[in-house]
């Protein structure tokens, strides 16, 4: 998968209403970035750059072991292969976005 439809795939998995509430960015350095606006109604999915509540810094490719449910999130961030930068609490809402995304 590429960034265009990983971001495809989270847009269709959070629907209109992530549950979230808050902003979420995905940014994966050189690779690109995901922005989950969750505070909006309804919600949206885009690359932008944009300052957001949490923040998960990972490689790409960890993106996608994670989504595929090959990577387990909690020892990507053991392992130092996922850092989260704001609110932890948004962090740990990801789960069943990811394991939707995995179908």
């Amino acid at each position: 998968m590429n960034l265009a439809e990983v971001t495809g795939a989270i847009a269709k998995a959070i629907g209109d209403n992530s549950g979230l509430g808050k902003t979420v960015k995905f940014d994966f350095g050189g690779d690109g970035k995901i922005f989950i606006d969750g505070a909006s109604s309804p919600n949206a999915v885009s690359n932008d750059d944009k300052p957001a509540d949490c923040t998960l810094n990972l490689a790409f490719a960890d993106f996608l072991q994670m989504a595929a449910g090959k990577l387990d999130p909690t020892m990507a961030f053991m392992q130092g292969k996922l850092k989260v930068l704001g609110d932890m609490s948004i962090a740990m809402k990801l789960g069943p976005i990811l394991k939707k995304m995995a179908g």
